[in-house]
């Protein structure tokens, strides 16, 4: 009897164990890995992908032509541990016939979660409150002294009213918003309903009048900016001005353009200014659940079946 021939796939880095064992348990695919939590270099991708079936990968890796001819002919499938395909060179994939994974519909509650959370911690100035602690500052109660903003009787203006939109309106509704505003394409009246949010008008920007005079903005945002959308939606220079100026009262972000945001940012000097490295989508469960998508959408697309989640070319 001929031995079976296994289908090689390279994964550029270590991921959660649903995703590892999904893949460790293909007796199909001989699976390799990039043993580390950092991203893989360039030339080590390039050698890593040489002659694979398969490769899954990350938001953070480039996959162009120049990893694609690296890979050869063989390769007939990428997965991206990823909502964003930003990375992936798709007109060069297309043309040769690869199919694509990624994972959305997974990331909505814990994206959501952040996104208040960041609105919550902006508006209650809570990163300065802390930093008083720490540095000497709390000498005792002021009646003044740190009062930020808070939900109750707010209007909330919140660009694009989609699942992740959605999933945010959903949460702050309890604290006692007032009045919530959408932009977006088009109306959603089946979706604003349960809100009884307002429709403020085309995507911008530049944004409708109504929603600059909302309170905080949720970006997935004149007073508070919580961003949980791609970095470029936001001019981090004209956001730096306005946070400075006070034009602004705060602004919270967890998706910066470039990522890691340099350490000597002007942003990274306010003190109305949260900046975080990306964790959205960082809880156990979630990352988890990307990994598992991201290994069954390869294993899908290597046996010529239905991937979860193809992304169509």
């Amino acid at each position: 009897m001929r031995p079976v021939r296994l289908m090689k796939v390279f994964v550029t880095r270590r991921i959660p164990a649903e995703g590892r064992v999904a893949l460790a348990r293909a007796a199909d695919c001989e699976v390799e890995q990039w043993d580390s939590d950092e991203p893989i270099p360039a030339k080590e991708l390039e050698r890593g992908v040489a002659g694979a079936h398969g490769l899954l990968c990350l938001l953070s890796d480039h996959v162009d032509k120049r990893i694609l001819d690296a890979a050869g002919a063989n390769l007939k499938v990428i997965s991206t541990m990823s909502v964003g395909i930003d990375h992936l060179a798709l007109d060069e994939i297309k043309k040769r016939g690869i199919r694509v994974g990624y994972t959305p519909d997974v990331l909505t509650d814990t994206t959501a979660e952040l996104a208040v959370s960041l609105l919550l911690t902006t508006c209650r100035r809570l990163p300065e409150a802390i930093e008083e602690v720490k540095n000497g500052g709390w000498t005792s109660w002021k009646p003044l002294w740190l009062c930020g903003y808070g939900l109750t009787q707010s209007t909330v203006g919140i660009i694009g009213l989609g699942r992740i939109g959605q999933a945010i309106a959903r949460r702050l509704k309890p604290f006692g918003v007032q009045r919530f505003l959408y932009t977006g394409r088009q109306p959603r009246p089946e979706e604003a309903a349960e809100f009884q949010a307002e429709f403020a008008g085309i995507l911008g920007p530049p944004y409708p009048a109504s929603l600059e005079r909302s309170h905080p903005h949720c970006c997935h945002l004149e007073i508070f900016f919580p961003v949980g959308c791609w970095g470029d939606v936001v001019n981090q220079d004209d956001l730096y001005q306005a946070l400075a100026s006070g034009k602004i009262a705060a602004a919270g972000l967890d998706v910066t353009s470039p990522e890691p945001l340099p350490t000597n940012h002007p942003l990274l000097t306010l003190k109305n200014c949260v900046i975080l490295p990306h964790i959205g989508s960082a809880t156990h469960r979630t990352r988890n659940t990307m990994s598992l998508l991201a290994a069954n959408n390869l294993l899908a697309g290597l046996r010529g079946e239905p991937m979860p989640s193809e992304l169509k070319l």
